[in-house]
């Protein structure tokens, strides 16, 4: 025992020597030429990382719109997380159909089913359109017209980028805070279906308690196929379409790993904040503490309307999923300013930048308003939001409402020509709004949504009590005491037709003059809203651009003064970062192994969810039925392992692969004393969490029976 704890020590500090130096990783494809990676450990060549005809190993990568996923066979097969395919398996569940406690296994093909709402996004190739963007902005244009200018870039600049494919679907990204831009153009396929997902008991195994926690044994993981038409080109759903043929796909490594072991991690990571400025920093600080009480609050009212009826719980299963999961980030994060000292950190880095910037009478006329210019803004902007507060607060109180709102949006914009519309409601976007509208029946129930809407405003009521305050569209529906506004309520969801989805499709067809004469008091409602809406929305477009410019003056400084050398925060693009299998010691005399096996979850074992262990995965281990996925130096299944590399939401998914460049896990988490580090990386701390690949197969092959699929993946099984 004492030479294992030594071992494990010692490779502790081995491993924090080697990231003593560590960069803050979510590097783009183009940047990882210049990492040394063959130095760091890669065993491959670089250059088979990422390739501009799509057989790079970055092309297997696929973005599913906030999650990342990865062909693992040539015949369209992904895999991705549980947690990210959920609002698949929610859709597909009902009381009889529980896939989210049962699990789902299609044991042919055509037992596949849709999975409502998913795209997978296969990354044909990126390039930099910076030139092309800047040629639209012209000297002395004011805020507004530089809103406008940057509009039209993007529509045109998206549109001929499509114009090459009737599938492809282009992304304008802004990198540095607009110092730059690169156009991602992607083959985008609709339909995709659920193949596999394993129960909740081994999906979501540690629930809320172990969410964002070390150590970890949640089997995070879902199978799902991508189809196309027999032409190969995307399609919408259908019988007769067939399973996606890759360039590319991942191979997958048996041969286990150990501490100090290099290891790289490609996907689609959502935000990172690590070049805010200081009053950013702390504005982020003060809203989140205002949020986690409403989450609280929120979580609370669902959670007490599906005790009452499982068809409820089923519907609103993966929303709530969702606010835990963004509930314990936020607390994380909030107690990591506390406890790392950020904004003292942050101030430090401000003044080494304010520094540099006036040690230079050209750099000090560039640069030296912004940083001040850029904390009076946010204060402008903070009251400016405030206006917004209690529409926003009804709109999301209530899916009918949203939907009635939607829906008049929608119609008012399509009226437009398609170059003049806002981006969401362009032609290209329709059917994605039209799905919307089919797919919210699966995810909420009218009685439901109706005190939800009761609940809303007696909580907003409460926060503004002076109804003169109210905006004017919604003084009527809040005046009065609770019950009167529960009656008002009660009478509006009486009479309202949009609880049929058939119905609300039928209103977004309409023209505005027939709309307005719909007699839905939803409508109506959402009619006077968009009045007042409209003109704060008119007004945000140009106040916008003047904080986006002064961020992007701000953020051209720290690229001057770094010289460029350090990667863009994350904004939903694929991005590559890298780094050891590595534990590590968050407190005093604690020290984490990077690795958990099986062992661990029977000890965690209670027999109700969260740590309820299937019985036949009891018995599995308790034979040692381990199969071809045993680690022989653990003598056990591994079921989770650290690595020190950047991940954050979206690189849920994400494959974790060795200096070989085969499959090794799958990202699902951060550890809690990592989510920090979306705002300022402690190396030291920083670490990923991916469910072992042998994990996901043992549990595939020997407790599902997925012999197809273990099959498919070029692996013999059993």
């Amino acid at each position: 025992m004492r030479n294992k704890i030594r071992f494990a020590i010692l490779a502790l500090v081995l491993g924090l020597a080697l990231i003593a130096g560590a960069d803050e990783g979510m590097w783009m494809p183009h940047q990882m030429k210049d990492l040394n990676l063959k130095s760091l450990g890669l065993q491959m060549d670089p250059g088979d990382l990422y390739k501009t005809d799509g057989t790079g190993l970055m092309s297997a990568v696929v973005n599913l719109g906030g999650g990342t996923g990865e062909f693992v066979s040539p015949s369209g097969l992904i895999l991705t997380n549980h947690h990210v395919a959920y609002g698949a398996i929610q859709r597909a569940s009902s009381k009889d159909k529980d896939y989210i406690s049962d699990g789902f296994m299609a044991r042919t093909r055509g037992e596949e089913i849709q999975a409502q709402g998913y795209q997978a996004g296969v990354l044909l190739g990126y390039e930099d359109v910076t030139a092309r963007v800047n040629k639209y902005f012209k000297p002395k244009m004011t805020p507004r017209q530089r809103y406008d200018a940057f509009d039209k870039a993007q529509k045109e600049i998206i549109a001929a980028g499509e114009k090459a494919g009737q599938d492809l679907r282009c992304t304008l990204a802004s990198m540095y805070s607009g110092n730059a831009y690169y156009l991602y153009t992607f083959k985008q396929i609709r339909d995709v279906r659920l193949v596999f997902a394993p129960p909740q008991d081994l999906g979501n195994f540690g629930g809320e308690t172990d969410n964002w926690m070390w150590p970890r044994h949640t089997c995070d993981f879902s199978f799902l196929r991508a189809y196309v038409a027999p032409d190969g080109t995307a399609a919408d759903y259908s019988p007769t379409n067939v399973p996606y043929s890759p360039k590319v796909w991942l191979k997958v490594s048996l041969d286990g790993f150990k501490e100090g072991d290099f290891t790289f991690v490609m996907g689609y990571p959502g935000r990172t904040y690590r070049n805010y400025a200081l009053p950013e920093l702390k504005s982020d600080q003060e809203n989140m503490a205002k949020r986690v009480k409403d989450i609280q609050d929120l979580i609370g009212f669902y959670e007490a309307a599906g005790k009452a009826d499982k068809e409820v719980e089923i519907r609103y299963a993966s929303l709530v999923k969702g606010l835990y999961n963004g509930l314990k980030n936020m607390q994380g994060k909030l107690e990591g300013y506390v406890k790392y000292d950020l904004v003292s950190k942050k101030a430090a880095q401000e003044k080494e930048l304010i520094d540099w910037i006036d040690a230079d009478p050209a750099r000090t006329k560039k640069y030296g308003a912004a940083p001040a210019a850029l904390e009076a803004f946010l204060v402008r902007q903070k009251a400016f939001g405030a206006r917004t507060e209690l529409l926003n607060g009804v709109l999301g109180g209530s899916t009918i409402m949203s939907q009635a709102y939607n829906i008049t949006r929608a119609v008012g914009e399509i009226q437009k020509p398609d170059k003049d519309r806002e981006q969401a409601f362009q032609e290209r976007n329709l059917p994605r709004l039209k799905q919307g509208i089919q797919l919210a029946e699966r995810g909420y129930v009218f009685a439901t949504d109706r005190e939800l809407l009761k609940w809303t405003l007696k909580r907003l009521k409460t926060a503004h009590p002076d109804i003169e305050t109210w905006p004017a569209s919604l003084k009527g529906l809040a005046a009065g005491s609770d019950a009167e506004i529960g009656a008002r309520v009660d009478a509006m969801y009486a009479k309202t037709t949009l609880g049929d989805p058939a119905k609300r499709l039928e209103l977004f067809g309409l023209k505005p003059a027939q709309l307005a004469a719909v007699d839905d008091p939803f409508l109506k409602l959402a009619a006077g809203m968009e009045q007042e809406l409209k003109g704060v929305r008119e007004e945000s477009k140009g106040m916008g651009r003047e904080g986006a410019d002064l961020k992007m003056t701000y953020e051209a400084a720290i690229m001057e003064m770094k010289k460029g050398t350090y990667p863009p925060d994350a904004n939903g693009t694929i991005r590559f970062t890298y780094g050891p299998v590595l534990g590590y010691q968050p407190r005093d005399a604690v020290l984490y192994l990077p690795q958990t096996t099986v062992k661990g979850v029977i000890e965690k074992d209670t027999g109700v969810f969260p740590f309820k262990v299937p019985a036949k995965i009891k018995e599995l281990w308790k034979r040692k039925d381990f199969g071809p996925y045993a680690d022989a130096r653990l003598k056990d299944v591994p079921a989770c392992f650290l690595n020190t590399t950047n991940v954050t939401g979206g690189n849920s998914g994400s494959p974790t692969l060795n200096a070989k460049g085969e499959q090794i896990g799958i990202i699902f988490d951060m550890t809690y004393e990592s989510v920090i580090g979306d705002y300022y990386v402690i190396p030291e701390l920083q670490r990923s969490i991916s469910v072992d690949l042998r994990y996901i197969l043992w549990v595939t092959d020997k407790f599902s029976g997925g012999t197809a699929v273990i099959q498919e993946m070029g692996l013999a099984g059993k």
